[in-house]
């Protein structure tokens, strides 16, 4: 009874996985739409094909009223070319109106999201109380959040505030449960403090040394939202550690090879995404095999 359980709550967090992913990779497009129209107010220079490109979609994100459309006819979408995963296999990876490639982009957001989801459950410690079920819906809606950033960011370069705030705000609810709810909610609030010290003070610091050259201000917003989320100490190092580790696989091999060069601009906002989903999953196990076979 219990594998059927676990079974039907696995298929559950697929199928919302696979909306969400595409929610998210839908609100990516319609953030840079936005962006570019700011850009241009303030007369900063863009790209003109780009521009209009995506000008249908500037209208603004999370409304009932904002429909999907496609980016190169701008051809409204019908309900049945937004089914997850389904829309984009039926059509081979093309618009069904215009059939111009549409490219992996949006499969690869909701397939992304769902194996998070998943991921995420399996890998989560026992859901018991409510409690638990609150935790554990708020970190999900946290890693719709970090889609899009990663996407974005990956993308573009940016980490918009319109998404990071928000994420901000989860981690604020997140930290505030972990505090209120531990048995010692003094040492749980330096917990708090010193992990947002690790992952958001270190980059204010470069920030202000650097003047911006070495990491941009979003890293300093994004590594708050992180830590507020992890609450530990701890696991902010970890995150921070994998993170300079996984961009030192992606950065060395590519100048090696001469795919990079020195001066390449690698965003740091997936690196450190990446490096903080691996420490809440599984980041314990990985502390205790460290102070195990080391200390």
């Amino acid at each position: 009874m219990m594998v059927l359980m676990d079974v039907a709550v696995i298929l559950l967090l697929a199928l919302a996985g696979l909306s969400m992913g595409s929610f998210a990779g839908a609100t990516v497009w319609r953030l840079r739409a936005r962006q570019l129209i700011e850009d241009k107010k303030e007369g900063e220079e863009i790209d003109k094909e780009e521009y209009k490109a995506l000008l249908p979609l500037s209208k603004a994100p999370f409304t009932a009223r904002d429909r999907s459309r496609c980016l190169h006819c701008h051809q409204t979408l019908a309900w049945y070319d937004l089914l997850p995963l389904v829309s984009w296999l039926s059509t081979g990876g093309t618009c069904r109106y215009c059939r111009k490639r549409i490219g992996t982009f949006e499969p690869l957001m909701e397939l992304g999201t769902a194996g998070f989801f998943v991921g995420s459950y399996l890998l989560w410690p026992e859901i018991i109380t409510a409690l638990d079920l609150a935790q554990f819906i708020l970190w999900l809606l946290g890693g719709v959040l970090l889609a899009i950033l990663f996407a974005y960011d990956m993308k573009w370069f940016l980490l918009p505030n319109r998404v990071v705030f928000p994420l901000i705000g989860v981690g604020v609810i997140v930290a505030g449960l972990r505090i209120f709810t531990s048995a010692d909610s003094v040492m749980a609030l330096i917990d708090v403090a010193a992990a947002a010290s690790v992952l958001s003070g270190l980059y204010l610091i470069l920030w202000y040394v650097s003047k911006g050259k070495w990491v941009g201000f979003g890293d300093v917003k994004l590594g708050l939202g992180l830590a507020l989320l992890l609450g530990n100490w701890q696991l902010a190092f970890l995150a921070l550690f994998l993170a300079n580790l996984i961009g030192c696989l992606v950065v060395i091999p590519g100048l090696v090879s001469g795919k990079m060069k020195r001066g390449s601009h690698v965003p740091f906002g997936p690196l450190l995404i990446i490096g903080f989903v691996i420490s809440v999953l599984i980041g314990q196990p990985i502390l205790q095999w460290y102070f195990t076979a080391f200390l």
